[in-house]
């Protein structure tokens, strides 16, 4: 087993999902781990059951739409941590909060609202912006930071029905191409990690056939690639969008390459 003894690392949007997932693998690995999310009664909770089990968990309370919320936590974690290994931009949210039924009818573009299209890039795009801005100087101190930002199928990005969640990730990808040519002279990788199909969180609408509902990736497929990237085997790696269900495959690949 991979032992991240030693790892500082923060998470957005830990209190649930993929978020969640990820940080328990890196807290399971031995890692410190923040779990970055807006204040709730569900985060203190998350936090409390790890810390009881002896886990290094940390409550960092942010809204990565909101500058002054993400500096704060930034300040909050260079107090805790002293410095931070890996940053997971993860925070988002999805159709659900523009289009409750958008799974079996869809909304085209011009009928949602402008408020709906700027919250979804607010927290999709801005906020992994905001947060790696905000971020970057505490992962150069460390003169080697890795930034991990989760993404979705280029299906989703091009899908009826889905703006504006589609260009939302799309953005995403884009920003993560450029942050990895800005911060590769200084040490810091970027990747992209994203489930490789729909996944089973918060963000499925309630009440869908019980058959799709079984073909749902589980959160927990983030755990095995978001360790790799932590660990001592992903340094150097940057630039490389990774599939979590073809993880397997993808890491003979990587191996036989660097071989």
């Amino acid at each position: 087993m991979t032992d991240l003894s030693g790892v500082r690392a923060l998470v957005t949007g830990a209190s649930s999902g993929l978020g969640e997932a990820m940080a328990d693998a890196l807290l399971d690995a031995g890692a410190a781990v923040g779990f970055a999310s807006r204040p709730s009664d569900r985060l203190s909770d998350v936090v409390e059951r790890r810390r009881s089990d002896g886990l290094q968990a940390h409550i960092f309370p942010v809204d990565v739409r909101d500058q002054d919320s993400v500096q704060a936590a930034a300040s909050n974690v260079r107090r805790t941590f002293g410095g931070l290994d890996l940053l997971v931009n993860n925070a988002g949210i999805g159709m659900r909060t523009v289009n409750p039924r958008f799974m079996e009818q869809p909304m085209p573009f011009y009928e949602v609202s402008a408020a709906d299209f700027s919250n979804v890039l607010a927290t999709n795009l801005t906020g992994y912006f905001l947060v790696a801005s905000a971020f970057v100087p505490l992962l150069r101190e460390g003169g080697s930071g890795r930034i991990v930002n989760v993404t979705m199928n280029h299906e989703t990005m091009q899908r009826k029905g889905f703006v504006p969640y589609g260009p939302s990730r799309a953005g995403a990808e884009s920003l993560s191409l450029i942050m990895t040519e800005d911060l590769r002279s200084v040490g810091i990788s970027v990747n992209l990690l994203l489930p490789g199909g729909a996944t089973s969180t918060g963000m499925i609408p309630e009440g869908i056939a019980e058959g799709a509902r079984r073909l749902l990736l589980q959160p927990e497929v983030m755990a095995e690639p978001i360790v790799f990237l932590a660990s001592p085997e992903a340094e150097g790696l940057t630039g490389e969008r990774i599939v979590a269900k073809e993880f397997s495959e993808w890491l003979v690949s990587f191996r036989g390459r660097r071989m």
